[in-house]
């Protein structure tokens, strides 16, 4: 008996939807290459019911000629600079689309446009990893695991998406990011009232309110509005929208950050679109200017030349956020799980403990101590922390 034959699920040359990536495809005629469809800001067709969407990318694609091998640029004239500048229009259009937050952009296009300046000119097919590695150590400044891991991070995803959507072979596959290196740094009480005691009240209070709610400085904190703020009867919380994550989230603030937030709140009412936390010149906490009014803050305290304390910055109020909560600091003692401690923070579970608790708890033994009932019945600086920032 014949065997029936399978019927096909979509007839040749049509756009199909892949399972397992819940992601559709088109497949070069003559060849068994899936290639991805992505959408006008440059973001993948995801869904199976956007059948339509996946439908109109092709048609783009065959009208550009980018399909069957037409329009499309040989390989060996692929250099270094066309791999950066395309994937940096794809950057630039992914965050006027909003799906891209324009602090990764910015970045990309500081480590690539350096790459350019060192082998720009090379083609793709002669590049070497060697070359990578050769570019970040000329760079003295450029110390940190972190700063080098960010760098291979963006210069690798470049040459990915020429890979993907232009059938570039990628020189640089294997290439490995130095491990990331979990935070540890964290300021004491003294410090804290040494930086309160240092700078100028604006400063202050958003490095205040850092310290006590552990968002993101400038992607979350620096956003707050007073549309953002909710009281009820068991006190103030915050919708925090992460631009890093594109997720909100509502957490509680304690009692020193809301009575501080209530003394903001006459001047960026609801509906005015300020930010609750701004500059001496009125406009809301950016990157550049947070990281500059740090450095100076280091400078004037002698912390800049400190091994240890040379490597604090605005995010040392973050990592010093999860520590306390850890450790029970404002909980006589009481630490809280990591699971409370990434909701509170926007991480996941995983993260918060790679970075905040598995390399600190080493050194914070505390917990252990307590968990067989020699534990100390308050916690070490409970004595010295304050409830408001130093005027």
């Amino acid at each position: 008996m014949a065997k029936t034959r399978k019927k096909r699920r979509s007839a040749h040359g049509s756009a199909w939807h892949w399972k397992q990536t819940d992601c559709w495809y088109y497949t070069l005629p003559g060849t068994k290459r899936r290639m991805s469809l992505f959408d006008e800001q440059g973001e993948r067709v995801r869904g199976r019911e956007n059948r339509e969407a996946a439908e109109a990318a092709l048609a783009r694609l065959r009208l550009s000629g980018d399909l069957n091998g037409q329009g499309t640029v040989p390989e060996e004239n692929w250099i270094v600079a066309r791999v950066c500048s395309d994937y940096l229009q794809y950057c630039e259009r992914s965050v006027k689309g909003g799906s891209m937050s324009g602090g990764h952009y910015s970045q990309s296009k500081s480590f690539l446009n350096d790459l350019c300046g060192y082998c720009g000119a090379l083609a793709v097919a002669e590049l070497k990893k060697s070359h990578v590695q050769t570019w970040l150590d000329g760079h003295a400044g450029w110390k940190s695991k972190a700063t080098h891991r960010s760098a291979i991070a963006v210069v690798l995803a470049a040459f990915n998406r020429a890979e993907e959507l232009h059938d570039v072979p990628s020189p640089l596959k294997g290439l490995k990011k130095p491990q990331s290196q979990p935070r540890l740094q964290s300021f004491s009480p003294d410090e804290e009232q040494m930086i309160y005691g240092a700078t100028e009240e604006r400063f202050r209070n958003f490095l205040f309110a850092a310290l006590h709610t552990g968002l993101r400085p400038f992607c979350e904190l620096a956003k707050i509005t007073a549309d953002h703020v909710e009281i009820g009867e068991r006190g103030m919380m915050w919708r925090v929208y992460s631009s890093k994550t594109k997720k909100t989230r509502k957490i509680p603030i304690q009692k020193p950050v809301a009575e501080l937030v209530k003394k903001l709140l006459p001047s960026a009412p609801r509906g005015s679109g300020l930010p609750l936390f701004r500059n001496t010149k009125g406009e809301p906490w950016k990157r550049m200017t947070g990281v500059v009014r740090f450095l100076s803050l280091k400078r004037k305290l002698g912390w800049d030349l400190d091994p240890i304390r040379g490597k604090y910055s605005c995010y040392t109020c973050r990592h010093t956020f999860a520590h306390r909560m850890l450790s029970g600091y404002w909980n006589d003692g009481v630490g809280c799980s990591i699971e409370t401690l990434a909701e509170l923070i926007g991480d996941t579970p995983t993260v918060a403990y790679l970075h905040y608790a598995r390399e600190w708890a080493l050194s914070y033994q505390e917990p252990l101590w307590a968990a067989i009932g020699a534990g100390k019945t308050k916690p070490p600086a409970k004595s010295q922390k304050r409830s408001t920032p130093a005027r």
